[in-house]
């Protein structure tokens, strides 16, 4: 098949999703596939008059990519676009889609997995892997996810979403706030904009900086256990897998950097337990509305019960992202992996 990955953008995490759309192209490719890898945002500058030409690219168009400590700048990806539109889609972006027999998505965050690329391909009768527009939506909200989780009766830490408020008032609500807490954005992904404030100083200090990343500020209850999580892929759950950071908490260097964080899949846990966190992470799932595949984060506290935390409904697929550590234990390899959401989106009906 002719298949365009989809990674980039001009979301935070953006060097997050060029890693998982190198990987997913090659494989792709070693597996026989006309797989080529286009940047959302950038776009393919200076194509061939026939665009067609691309898919026999003998390199998919992939480069040497890596993810680095910190976040990139948006603002210098901005400035290499020749163009300098204010279009999310760059240069031949839409008209590649428009030939592969299937987009497959790469992206994270924010235009990936907020529903608004999977909405427009709905729109032009474009294929794509992974969830529907409404789905992801509810998804990347973790308010309106915290809402259905209410709603489906899913075990999930006391919240609040605050009232809009200035930098100014941060040390008002710091002292109003119940603690210990969890402060986050109800849009960020790949642990940015999520603060775990040990005390009312670091609080204000996080009700500070999480304005940075906009969006709704949404305040949950912190819960200490074991952090686990749960992949579904089609309607079965894969292995749960635990996550022991290295120092501190499974923030964004813990998460991509080597030495960051240990991962245990299948997760040590009984297998009633493994059993309970699987039909959780389904439950979920089903209840958003997702479809192909997602991962469910959950806190296992020291009584033993899991805790939803939020799902993903674009994980990562990095060498060191844990959908592909939960295959592996259960007998798949990267590139069957790869594949098995290729099949699992192509036959969807979707909106055309």
């Amino acid at each position: 098949m002719k298949i365009v990955v989809l990674a980039g953008g001009l979301s935070a995490e953006r060097a997050v999703s060029l890693v998982t759309g190198t990987n997913v192209c090659r494989a792709l490719r070693e597996n026989g596939h006309q797989a080529i890898l286009v940047d959302l945002y950038l776009g393919v500058e200076d194509a061939p008059e026939d665009l067609r030409t691309l898919f026999d690219a003998p390199d998919g168009l992939c480069s040497d990519v890596y993810i680095e400590a910190v976040a990139p700048d948006l603002a210098a990806v901005r400035r290499q676009r020749k163009d300098q539109s204010s279009r999310v889609f760059g240069p031949n972006v839409l008209e590649l889609c428009t030939m592969a027999d299937i987009v497959f998505l790469g992206l994270h965050g924010q235009d990936g997995e907020d529903g608004r690329v999977q909405a427009s391909f709905d729109l032009l009768g474009i294929r794509y892997t992974g969830g529907g527009y409404l789905a992801s939506g509810l998804s990347m909200d973790k308010a309106m996810t915290k809402r259905i989780m209410d709603a489906e009766g899913l075990p999930t830490p006391k919240w609040q979403v605050l009232p809009p408020y200035a930098k100014e008032e941060a040390a008002h609500l710091a002292k109003e706030l119940p603690m210990p807490c969890v402060v986050k954005t109800t849009g960020g992904g790949s642990s940015l904009g999520v603060f775990l404030p040990e005390d009312r100083a670091a609080l204000e200090d996080a009700l500070v900086k999480v304005l940075d990343f906009g969006g709704e500020v949404l305040v949950e209850e912190r819960l200490y256990g074991r952090e686990i999580t749960v992949g579904v892929l089609g309607d079965k759950a894969l292995p749960a897998l635990e996550i022991l950071p290295a120092e501190g908490e499974f923030d964004y260097v813990a998460k991509y950097q080597n030495g960051g964080a240990q991962e245990l899949c299948p997760a040590p846990i009984t297998p009633e337990q493994q059993a309970e966190a699987g039909e959780l992470a389904l439950r979920l799932h089903r209840a958003l509305g997702m479809t192909v595949y997602s991962r469910t984060d959950f806190i296992m506290d020291r009584a033993g019960k899991f805790w939803c935390l939020e799902l993903n409904s674009l994980p990562g697929l990095t060498p060191g992202s844990l959908v592909p550590k939960e295959a592996a234990a259960a007998g798949m390899s990267y590139i069957q992996l790869c594949e098995e959401i290729l099949r699992l989106s192509y036959d969807l009906k979707r909106r055309n």
